[in-house]
């Protein structure tokens, strides 16, 4: 399908703007990480260079060995969340170097920063939950996650058997996807830019490095069966809780799937009025899944401004909310995470039998 277009309207986007623009002002802060960023930062990134180390080179008990393994993944997904996220956006640091550093922790970890960049910054965030422009929720065939997408029998069970699919993600992203968007030159439907001599070369010095990092080194220090145990101990963490995470934010019962209109190709709504209607908060007041998730918790406001940290979201999602209120726009948010996980899987089953 084609690129579709927004509706021309920007009243709310532009007061929304001018709202959070004079909240920053007052306060006196810079829009990118704190302090506190910094050294959450530091802290994960050495507890994964400690696993790592500690699992490689001085190999520990099976047991423990499998649950350094599993809590390895988790520290991985929360780079992720919290390190790589920000810096993809621009939001981690003033520095420029900064944030591409914390970018590159995707690279290192199996995954590349140009693909991310097209697939998550340009198409995702712009056009979330359209079928057939966001490549988000195209799970096809095995999952069903929008009412326009054709439904299969199998489909009838996904709420079941999705955990299972969600633990594959980071190594079917890392052995598959990738590599899909790099023969095809595209990301589903959407063409990607033509990469530089320096994008090919990232792309297959990372893809080298992990290889070595992650699969060549510990089989040869470990063997080949303890490697297979430990990694996908590690990957399925890591890829079901990446997974997890992102679906919550919009593959939830209240969030919208609108279409462009057949004739215009153009979307009901202005663009920030878009992204509030199909994304949802959950778990705001937990501060222990802020700090773990990297402030995804708040995704309404991550949408609306992407190059702002999160960790300044907990502060600027009551002026977005107080808009919403003004404008007569529903803000989606689960207080628990709970909720939010059982509006997901509720969403599954729908999608299943609808």
């Amino acid at each position: 399908m084609s690129v579709p277009k927004f509706a021309a309207s920007r009243s709310f986007h532009t007061e929304l703007k001018r709202r959070i623009n004079d909240y920053f002002e007052e306060v006196g802060k810079s829009t990118t990480g704190t302090s506190s960023l910094f050294v959450k930062a530091v802290v994960l990134l050495v507890a994964f260079v400690f696993l790592y180390v500690h699992l490689v080179f001085f190999t520990p008990p099976v047991l423990l060995a499998v649950l350094e393994c599993m809590l390895m993944g988790g520290v991985g997904a929360a780079i992720g969340f919290n390190v790589m996220h920000d810096g993809a956006h621009g939001s981690f640091s003033k520095s420029k170097f900064v944030n591409s550093f914390a970018a590159f922790t995707l690279n290192v970890m199996g995954g590349n920063s140009f693909m991310w960049n097209m697939k998550h910054n340009l198409i995702h965030h712009m056009y979330t939950n359209v079928d057939g422009v966001d490549d988000d929720i195209d799970v096809q065939p095995w999952m069903r996650m929008s009412s326009t997408q054709p439904r299969h029998k199998l489909h009838r069970f996904q709420h079941l058997y999705f955990w299972f699919l969600y633990s594959l993600l980071y190594i079917a992203w890392i052995f598959v996807m990738d590599y899909q968007k790099y023969f095809k030159g595209k990301i589903g439907s959407m063409p990607i830019k033509k990469m530089s001599f320096s994008d090919q070369s990232v792309f297959w010095g990372f893809k080298a490095l992990h290889l070595v990092l992650f699969i060549v080194l510990p089989i040869y220090m470990l063997g080949f069966v303890s490697w297979m145990i430990g990694f996908l101990a590690f990957g399925s963490v890591a890829g079901f809780t990446l997974s997890l995470v992102f679906q919550l934010a919009h593959t939830v019962e209240h969030a919208a799937f609108p279409m462009p209109h057949e004739i215009t190709n153009k979307l009901e709504d202005e663009w920030a009025i878009h992204q509030i209607k199909t994304t949802a908060n959950f778990a705001t007041h937990n501060k222990v899944i802020s700090w773990l998730v990297g402030g995804l918790n708040f995704q309404v406001e991550h949408h609306l401004f992407p190059k702002i940290s999160h960790v300044h979201y907990p502060a600027i999602s009551k002026i977005v909310k107080q808009m919403c209120e003004e404008f007569n726009i529903e803000y989606n948010e689960y207080p628990k995470m709970r909720y939010a996980v059982a509006s997901h899987v509720s969403f599954l089953r729908q999608m299943g039998r609808a």
